[in-house]
């Protein structure tokens, strides 16, 4: 069997700089990000592995947690956590034995709800805590450390390899999670069903939110098909005949497991921003294709939904880059009464650059109007503007407005 290359990831630099800092680091994500490989790949002079999925494993840290720790002492990655967060207040006391110790526990899982909680009960201030997502088209491009136009600063070697622009739309079909990156081959459709059933089963089941299975993955395909889209709760309740409560709990369900993000208008007053209308959009754009239904890029490319999926995958690439560098992105639209409307606004380095994302390989400058405005009504506190195409060429299209073929980023 040929031996995977590991392809690099963007999180690696905060990783390392965490397990420097911190007596733990929890990484989580969602299941077969890379969470696993990346932290074999690079801790394995120095940590021993120890997956709590195996029964007999989790057997033992569960009946006898002392003696647990001891046989499988730090530094030490123990995998898949949330099978046994019992742990945990063990690892703290083992944690507070040896205090100015650094990176004695690498800790993985991947069910937020429930993990999260009980770690913020027992390691709060013991653990850095991290996210690891699919892979951003630029790390599958090889280039992880290639900085936004907007960051002024970003960790490790820049590169400016790009994907082919006749790829995008198949790379879109096939989504971004490791084993596709790595295996062109595979059946992405088989391999996406494969998926949702996992996470429905091993996920999904155990938390008290969802009762009934078969009518959360018509949900998701529902949601998915107001992925970009403002989401009315009460339309989606009223036409899939569940409660609106019912729909809060399952969103908070597929935020919390990073299958989706959530992003609100923007207000500079905060209150503002928490009742209005929010805008969802799913963490990877091939779990969105294969929930509609779509295997074919060029029906991708030309479909009725191509808009949404080309504005998904920008959003996505664009928190991937925050979120694998430790920071919880700050990002937003905005939307006048009138209509006028910008899709992304990201808050950065105390300013806020506004984005348009065009399902088009020709920008016109037209096409730069709601940036103007954007700009016009925020003044000094906000930087220069994008617009994110399908085409190939980098173009001014006016002062402060550039318009970036997605290719690049």
């Amino acid at each position: 069997m040929m031996k995977t290359t590991y392809i690099k990831r963007s999180i690696e630099h905060i990783l390392k700089r965490a397990a420097k800092e911190f007596p733990a680091v929890v990484l989580t994500g969602p299941r077969q990000s890379g969470k696993t490989t990346v932290l074999k790949n690079l801790f394995a002079g120095t940590h021993r592995y120890v997956s709590l999925e195996l029964p007999d494993i989790r057997s033992i840290a569960l009946h006898d947690p002392h003696g647990f720790l001891d046989t499988y002492p730090p530094p030490v990655i123990y995998d898949e956590m949330q099978y046994v967060p019992e742990l945990l207040p063990y690892i703290k006391n083992r944690i507070d034995s040896k205090r100015n110790t650094t990176g004695q526990f690498l800790l993985t899982g991947s069910q937020n709800i429930l993990l999260m909680q009980r770690v913020t009960e027992s390691l709060a201030g013991r653990a850095a805590m991290l996210k690891l997502l699919p892979f951003s088209m630029r790390e599958a491009c090889g280039s992880p450390h290639t900085p936004l136009p907007w960051e002024s600063v970003a960790p490790g070697p820049h590169s400016k390899k790009s994907m082919p622009h006749n790829n995008l739309w198949n790379n879109f079909i096939r989504g971004f999670y490791p084993e596709l990156v790595a295996n062109p081959g595979r059946d992405i459709f088989l391999w996406h069903a494969g998926y949702a059933q996992t996470y429905l089963e091993r996920d999904i089941r155990t938390l008290r939110h969802v009762g009934d299975l078969t009518q959360f993955q018509i949900f998701m395909r529902a949601l998915a098909a107001r992925s970009a889209q403002l989401l009315s709760l009460s339309d989606l309740a009223r036409d899939l005949g569940i409660a609106v409560n019912t729909v809060k709990a399952w969103l908070s369900v597929l935020e919390a497991t990073y299958q989706i993000i959530i992003i609100r208008p923007y207000f500079a007053n905060i209150g503002k921003r928490l009742v209005k209308t929010p805008k969802v959009y799913f963490m990877d754009v091939g779990t969105l294709c294969y929930l509609v239904g779509l295997k074919d890029p060029e029906h991708a490319a030309r479909g009725p939904l191509s808009g949404a999926i080309f504005e998904t995958a920008v959003l996505s690439e664009i928190a991937k880059r925050y979120i694998h560098k430790g920071i919880d992105p700050q990002l937003y639209f905005w939307r006048t009464a009138t209509g006028t409307e910008v899709d992304i606004v990201i808050e950065d380095g105390g300013q806020l650059v506004p984005v348009e994302i065009k399902h088009s390989s020709t920008p016109q400058p037209a096409m730069a109007s709601a940036i103007k405005t954007f700009q016009k009504d925020f003044g000094k506190n906000t930087a220069a503007g994008y617009i994110i195409h399908t085409g190939k060429n980098r173009l001014p299209l006016g002062a402060g407005i550039t318009a970036l073929p997605f290719a690049e980023m």
